[in-house]
């Protein structure tokens, strides 16, 4: 039995639609990112989640209990549960006061507050500043306070909204890497939303695209990530390159997709005269200056109309006949001598091409 369940959740405000017929299960144990775009209602499911606001319509399971229930009930089971927000609020006292409250708030010894609290203080990287008035804190310190308070009530369920939104990069570093801690020291079942695919692919077991309202695709990040269910998803996991053709020939399951007469091999089980699109992971497609001999199925010269170095990366810009979008590495790039005008051999497997059936859903 899932520890968390929707059935059928919808939420209006109004005449707008905010949440249509979300259906989800979340294990004991597991990390579970909710991600999708700003304004595609994720917050609005968390809050449902933590039992603050009531559905419109539908069904919220907790451990197999049926949240709508009497005003008490639900209020012992949103004692199972901490919610960080993604603009924590913290309380205008020390930093481990505002760690404290919770265990205040419920009747902990103070002797137990204090040994608990300082552990907290120490996986959170805080105990020098225990002292501090928590307001004169930086806001990548703010949200280590308020992830603190929230795990020392030892929560069956944590909600993370947009965690690290608001914060610079080496802060919103620190706030993963003890998302990551928390992850490995407690059997806490996460619940996080954030915007940031790459987010939900280094900490979660598994994730929910969230889209206008409605969870499109539920999967490992891999199933995700590499095969996005429609062009929706694909666009937002961020596969550049997402071509529309025909499929023109099917041989077992390899198909021959037709793209403005160019033509493009890949592994489909969608039958001759299908209208589909064809999405290549940039980091599936190696560059070469002559055509190489390779088990590649895909080859194609073109010209190099961009190329922009990104850390460790180049993102290369390639006309084909059909643009292309590639990542190689700062030294491949180099070697290459990538530049505007360079021609070179863009080539990628058959087994490297997602191919989706346009208007899917």
């Amino acid at each position: 039995m899932s520890l968390i369940e929707t059935v059928d959740l919808c939420q209006s405000y109004g005449e707008r639609d905010i949440l249509k017929s979300i259906n989800l299960e979340v294990e004991q144990g597991e990390v579970f990112a909710l991600i999708g775009p700003t304004g595609a209602g994720k917050t609005t499911l968390l809050r449902l989640i933590d039992l603050i606001d009531m559905p419109t319509w539908g069904r919220i399971y907790f451990d197999g209990v049926d949240t709508t229930t009497p005003a008490r009930v639900r209020l012992e089971i949103r004692r199972r549960m901490s919610f960080v927000l993604q603009k924590p609020i913290v309380f205008n006292m020390s930093v481990y006061d505002n760690i404290a409250c919770g265990l205040k708030w419920r009747g902990v010894g103070k002797g137990k507050i204090r040994e608990k609290v300082s552990g907290i203080l120490e996986l959170v990287g805080l105990s020098t500043g225990r002292n501090r008035n928590a307001r004169t804190l930086s806001g990548g310190e703010v949200q280590r306070v308020a992830i603190a308070r929230a795990i020392a009530i030892e929560p069956e369920v944590l909600l993370l909204d947009e965690p690290t939104a608001n914060l610079d990069p080496v802060s919103a570093s620190k706030i993963e890497e003890l998302i990551t801690s928390i992850i490995h020291r407690y059997d806490t079942t996460i619940i996080m939303a954030t915007h940031d695919m790459s987010q939900g692919q280094r900490l979660a077991d598994r994730i929910g695209v969230l889209v206008d309202g409605e969870i499109i695709q539920t999967g490992s990040s891999k199933d995700v990530f590499t095969s996005p269910r429609n062009r929706e998803v694909a666009d937002f996991v961020g596969v550049e390159n997402i071509m529309d053709g025909v499929i023109v020939s099917n041989d077992d399951k390899v198909v021959t997709i037709d793209i403005g007469g160019r033509v493009i091999e890949a592994i489909s089980d969608y039958a001759v005269g299908e209208e589909v699109s064809a999405c290549i992971r940039p980091e599936d497609i190696t560059l070469a200056l002559s055509k190489t001999s390779s088990s590649a199925r895909n080859s194609f010269v073109g010209e190099v109309t961009r190329a922009v170095s990104m850390g460790p990366l180049t993102r290369v810009e390639i006309d084909c006949g059909f643009p292309l979008v590639c990542l190689v590495t700062k030294r491949s790039a180099g070697e290459l001598d990538l530049r505007k005008g360079k021609q070179v051999y863009a080539t990628f497997k058959a087994t490297g091409v997602h191919v989706i059936k346009r208007g899917s859903s």
